[in-house]
């Protein structure tokens, strides 16, 4: 980690806050638990026990792994629907197919995202190819889910597929911080991911004793989540840790500053930013479906029962 970078940031454009943007205080940093999912991702549940007035419109996210696979090991998931939302899964380390009723589709790897618009509802996988699971191998990732409000829940479902070449790259003004842009936009530098909800997502890599003070749009939320290594957030240096969240409050500026010493395993502080306006609906999720109410909800069962989500190809490749 990470997959996507550069010998000199110092050659990047520079990002930097304004000196009288008003600094996003914490309001609370929490730890992730773990678990599985699919056929057997291990998972940290990046947003668990955080109210989602805080997250709106991000729904969960699952970093997955980081695990060192024997052969035979490496898991993926069954067929499963989704409606209402989309899917957003940034490959770091590894490589995973995925395949859907829609047909969009494709294998990502090292740094490169699919972002897949469920919208009225489809059919999916993720798996890993034949040849990782012989061989086992790396494998790390995220997979978040980003809310669609009411007026698109319905739209027809769409499949972007996004290289890792393709991303933003920026630098903090002295080179500690290399920033790739997912998605979104920071500062005017714009990512390739195409979202119906206006978001930022960010990966950001801090050295060893460098810190970044990013200018955050005021009408989104700020959440950071990290990856691997150690350091603080904010102004007041919170204390945060590899499997925790960070949640912002209100303001034109975040800082995130690595530790002078990581843990021997990452040479330097890995994080995701996640900016979002919120949808403030009513939010109604139970399972692969995110509606507006309970009606909603168990029309989204029938119709996944009576096989209108789509059908599973007769051949999909895994």
């Amino acid at each position: 980690m990470p997959a996507v970078t550069v010998d000199n940031p110092l050659t990047l454009p520079k990002v930097a806050a304004s000196g009288d943007a008003v600094a996003r205080p914490v309001l609370a940093v929490t730890t992730a638990p773990s678990g599985f999912e699919g056929e057997g991702f291990p998972v940290r549940r990046a947003f668990a026990g955080i109210n989602y007035r805080h997250l709106d419109p991000f729904i969960m996210m699952d970093q997955m792994g980081e695990v060192e696979y024997a052969a035979g090991e490496p898991k993926g998931t069954p067929w499963h629907p989704h409606r209402g939302f989309e899917t957003v899964t940034y490959l770091i380390d590894g490589t995973f197919i995925h395949q859907d009723s829609n047909g969009g589709g494709g294998t990502i790897e090292n740094g490169d995202t699919q972002w897949m618009t469920a919208g009225s509802g489809l059919l999916h996988i993720e798996a890993p190819p034949e040849s990782l699971v012989q061989s086992g191998g790396l494998f790390h990732g995220l997979q978040l889910w980003v809310n669609l409000p009411k007026a698109d829940k319905m739209m027809n479902p769409r499949y972007q597929d996004i290289r890792g070449g393709e991303v933003q790259l920026l630098a903090s003004p002295d080179g500690g911080a290399l920033l790739r842009v997912i998605a979104g936009e920071l500062d005017g530098h714009q990512g390739p991911g195409i979202t119906h909800t206006p978001i930022t997502m960010i990966h950001a890599t801090v050295r060893p004793g460098a810190e970044v003070t990013l200018p955050w749009r005021e009408d989104f939320n700020g959440l950071a989540y990290v990856l691997a290594g150690r350091g603080t957030v904010g102004a007041e240096r919170r204390p945060i840790a590899m499997g925790q969240t960070a949640v912002f409050g209100a303001g034109g500026s975040l800082t995130v500053r690595a530790d002078e010493r990581q843990d021997g395993h990452t040479p330097d502080l890995e994080v995701v930013l996640l900016g979002g306006s919120p949808i403030r609906e009513p939010m109604a999720h139970y399972g692969p479906f995110v509606m507006n109410s309970q009606a909603e909800l168990k029309q989204a069962f029938e119709d996944f029962q009576a096989g209108r989500l789509g059908t599973v190809p007769a051949v999909h490749g895994m």
